[in-house]
C-alpha cells in the first residue's frame, strides 16, 4: 500500500514528534503544553482535531453501516524516579534507542498510532477509525478519558497503545484501593486498660492474607488482594484506640469491583471499609475477536496483562497493543527502540486493514 520510503518517512516524523513531547513535561494532571504540542501536529497534518481538555480527539465522518475503532494512547507520564543517569526531558538517541520520560510508556504508541491514522484515514477501510490521546491516565483521573468518553460515538471496539512488545494482552487485571479501619478504646499499656484495635484487626487481616478466590483466570491468574499500609498507635505506653490500612485488591475477569467489596464486608466482621472507587474494573475482550484473530494470523500471541490502563475505563471490548516493554515503564533511563516504532507503525497499517 505505501512504499518503504512512505514508512521511512512517517516514521522519522513520528520519532521527532516524540522528541518534542518528551522535551515538554507533561506529569498527569499538568499535560496543558505537552497536548498543546500534539494538537498544533495534528492540525498540521491537514486533521480536524478537537480539544477535550488535554484530551485530543481525531474523528472524521463515520459510515453508519461500519463498526468503529478507537485508537487510545496517552500523553501523560509519571515523574521521575532518582536514580535516572540521563536528563529524562532531554530525548536522546543512542543507537537504536530513544531515551527520554514517557519515550516507552506510552509516547512511541501514541505516535505510532497516530502515524497509522494518518496513513489510513483515506483508505477503504472494515473500520470507521478515531483517535483519541488521553491524558490523566497514570493517575486514573476524572479529566482523563472519562471526560473525553461522553463526545465519542458509539465504539465497537478499541486498540490502546500501551506497551506490550507489540503482542496483543486481551485481558488486563482491575484495580479497587479500599480503606479499613478498626476501633478499639485507648488506655494504659501497664494496665488491664483499653480494647487493642490492632488486635481487633487482627482475625480480619490473617483472613484477608490466606483467603484465596476460586475462579482463577487462564490469562489473568487468581484475583489478589494485598495489605498495603498499616497505621496505628500514637506511644508506647496507650493501647491504640484506632487501626488504620490500605488493601490493593487486583481482580482478574471473573469478578467485578462491587461484588468484591460487598463479599469482603461480608466476612471482614470488626473493621469498617470503604473502597475508594469502583470504576476501574478487569477488562477482557473474546480470543475470537476479528481483530484477535487476525494478530494471531500475524503471528502475534494474546496473554494477559497485570496492569491498569485506561481500558479500565471503556464500556466496549478493548485490548493492548503498542510498541515498547512494560518493565521499562516508571523505571530509569526509560527508552523506546527506534525500529519498534517502525514496527508498529506498520503492524497497526497491517492490522486494521484487514477484513473485520
Amino acid at each position: 500500500m505505501h512504499s518503504n520510503m512512505n514508512y521511512n518517512d512517517y516514521t522519522t516524523e513520528a520519532i521527532g514528534l516524540l522528541q518534542q513531547l518528551i522535551q515538554t513535561p507533561s506529569y498527569s494532571r499538568e499535560e496543558d503544553a505537552a497536548a498543546q504540542i500534539l494538537f498544533d501536529f495534528i492540525g498540521k497534518c491537514g486533521l480536524p482535531a478537537k480539544r477535550i481538555g488535554n484530551n485530543i480527539l481525531v474523528q472524521e465522518s463515520l459510515d453508519a453501516q461500519k463498526p468503529t475503532l478507537l485508537l487510545n494512547a496517552h500523553i501523560d507520564t509519571v515523574k521521575p524516579v532518582s536514580s535516572w543517569t540521563r536528563d529524562p526531558f532531554t530525548p536522546t538517541i543512542d543507537g537504536d534507542c530513544l531515551y527520554g520520560l514517557g519515550a516507552n510508556d506510552c509516547g512511541g504508541g501514541l505516535v505510532s498510532l497516530l502515524q497509522a491514522f494518518r496513513i489510513l484515514r483515506n483508505k477503504p477501510l472494515p473500520y470507521n477509525l478515531i483517535f483519541l490521546a488521553s491524558c490523566e491516565e497514570e493517575v486514573s483521573g476524572s479529566n482523563g478519558f472519562s471526560l473525553a468518553l461522553p463526545q465519542l460515538p458509539p465504539i465497537d471496539v478499541a486498540i490502546v497503545g500501551e506497551p506490550t512488545g507489540m503482542q496483543p494482552a486481551i485481558a488486563e487485571k482491575g484495580l479497587m484501593v479500599i480503606d479499613g479501619i478498626a476501633h478499639g478504646k485507648s488506655g494504659h499499656a501497664a494496665r488491664e486498660e483499653g480494647v487493642n484495635a490492632i488486635y481487633e484487626a487482627l482475625d480480619d487481616l490473617v483472613w484477608l492474607r490466606d483467603y484465596r478466590f476460586k475462579k482463577e483466570s487462564a490469562l489473568l491468574g487468581p484475583t489478589k488482594m494485598t495489605v498495603t499500609i498499616l497505621n496505628s498507635g500514637t506511644q508506647h505506653n496507650v493501647v491504640p484506640d484506632e487501626c488504620r490500612f490500605v488493601i490493593d485488591v487486583r481482580t482478574n475477569e471473573y469478578y467485578q469491583n462491587k461484588y468484591l467489596f460487598s463479599f469482603l464486608q461480608k466476612h471482614m466482621k470488626k473493621c469498617e471499609l470503604k473502597a475508594r472507587s469502583f470504576r476501574l474494573s478487569s477488562s477482557h475482550i473474546n480470543e475470537t475477536h476479528p481483530l484477535i484473530e487476525c494478530c494471531k494470523k500475524m503471528g502475534m500471541t494474546p496473554f494477559g496483562s497485570p496492569t491498569l490502563s485506561d481500558q479500565a475505563l471503556m464500556p466496549f471490548p478493548s485490548f493492548k497493543l503498542g510498541p515498547g516493554d512494560s518493565a521499562r515503564s516508571h523505571s530509569a533511563d526509560e527508552y523506546i527502540r527506534l525500529s519498534e516504532i517502525a514496527q508498529a507503525i506498520e503492524t497497526y497499517v497491517t492490522l486494521i486493514t484487514s477484513p473485520a
